[in-house]
């Protein structure tokens, strides 16, 4: 990657180095500052790489791209790295089980649209096209760190290790969230846009007090960086240094709104720098520079307790949901260039180049994702029987004398219906 250009220097004037940046803040660099405290953490972070904090927090002039559209490795010098933005490839073993995630993604991905189809599920938004993004959200994370995913998000929550059946029964209507959010550290996928990334900064925050070694991944996409919420979630973040990944999956539309009538700044990576922190561009259709650049960012926010932001330039294949005309808002050539630019068919032919895959790797992959689909389509099939009573049990901790009274009535209700009488 070349350096950034935001140290104008006179022609034959060497580049001011991180010893020479100027104090951040004004007065506020004054000693003892909360501001000037934050801004030495930056600093600190900007001189690990020898760079300036203003190279340290912009994206690199260059999306990061490791792959091409083709699946072949890009010569070093075109894929956007440089001094501070040093993106090495993940290691064999990695790539191989993001591939595997890869495969499982896509199967998990058309089952369930094609259950909705079927009228076995009430919605589902997909991530056709986006699996890369899926998987790197779910890879880059230890055993101890969060993840805060949106609606879209389900193949990363699988990845993540939650059984897909517990993932869809939302989907279904069956439940509000159907695993344990601390069972997994992954929170309840979120329908309201943005909420989540507050509670990911609030989770981040807390671990921070409580000395965990804890980083949370904050997903969202990019209809969701116009919101208030994205700003409250962003300043607190960076005001209190906390370690969040905030990963901004853009996928180009916020339904039918294109990113071009959202925002007017060169890149939603640029975002950052505004609020104090680090921005970086990614191919999100490239699974190699997905995964370097999350593992890096999530290992600076742990090495540094500060916040950082990743914006993945991706593409939804499908519609929004099976209630979109995704035809009204988008041409099918449009559609045609980003199938070019498949993740899935991208990383199949970068490991086959690598010698890490062949036929048989590639049927165990497919023959275990055609066993979860398998499970999708019975367990989907098959006619849930709720209990009406549940609606009750946790709106609050301790139910008002209120909610007993209507429980109570409902309950009576229910068991003179089933004894034939009327309800």
């Amino acid at each position: 990657m070349t350096e950034s250009t935001a140290d104008e220097t006179s022609p034959g004037t060497p580049p001011p180095g991180p010893q020479d940046a100027a104090p951040m803040g004004g007065s506020a660099s004054e000693p003892g500052h909360p501001k000037a405290e934050q801004a030495t953490r930056i600093v600190e972070a900007s001189r690990s790489f020898g760079i300036t904090p203003e190279q340290y927090m912009l994206p690199a002039q260059q999306q990061i791209r490791m792959l091409s559209p083709e699946g072949t490795l890009v010569p070093e010098d075109q894929q956007g790295t440089g001094p501070g933005h040093e993106y090495p490839i993940p290691e064999d073993e990695v790539l191989l089980k993001a591939y595997e995630s890869l495969v499982a993604g896509r199967r998990i991905n058309d089952q369930n649209y094609a259950l909705v189809r079927q009228g076995r599920m009430a919605v589902y938004p997909s991530s056709h096209g986006q699996e890369a993004c899926q998987v790197g959200a779910a890879l880059c994370l230890g055993e101890g760190d969060w993840m805060f995913p949106t609606y879209r998000d389900s193949v990363a929550v699988i990845t993540r290790g939650v059984d897909p059946l517990d993932v869809m029964v939302s989907f279904r209507g069956d439940w509000h969230c159907g695993y344990d959010p601390t069972a997994y550290r992954v929170g309840a996928m979120s329908t309201p846009l943005t909420t989540q990334l507050l509670h990911a900064v609030g989770v981040a925050h807390a671990a921070k007090l409580r000395g965990e070694d804890t980083v949370v991944l904050a997903m969202c996409g990019d209809g969701a960086t116009s919101e208030g919420d994205f700003h409250e979630a962003l300043n607190f973040a960076a005001v209190f240094e906390v370690p969040v990944v905030f990963f901004v999956q853009n996928n180009g539309y916020a339904i039918s709104v294109p990113l071009s009538h959202q925002s007017a700044a060169p890149s939603l990576a640029h975002k950052a720098i505004g609020y104090g922190m680090a921005g970086e561009q990614v191919d999100g259709n490239d699974m190699v520079a997905v995964l370097a650049v999350l593992r890096r960012a999530v290992h600076l926010a742990r090495e540094h307790s500060m916040p950082l932001l990743v914006e993945a330039v991706t593409y939804r294949m499908q519609a929004h949901t099976n209630a979109d005309d995704a035809t009204r808002y988008r041409d099918s050539e449009e559609v045609e260039q980003w199938k070019r630019k498949d993740p899935l068919k991208r990383m199949r032919t970068f490991l086959s180049s690598k010698g890490l895959l062949d036929g048989d790797v590639e049927e165990q992959f497919s023959t275990t994702a055609e066993s979860v689909a398998a499970s999708l389509r019975t367990a989907m099939t098959a006619e849930p029987k709720g209990d009406p009573l549940e609606l009750f049990d946790h709106v609050y901790s301790e139910p008002t004398a209120q909610l007993r009274q209507q429980r109570s009535q409902l309950a009576d209700e229910l068991a003179r219906a089933e004894e034939g009488g009327t309800a």
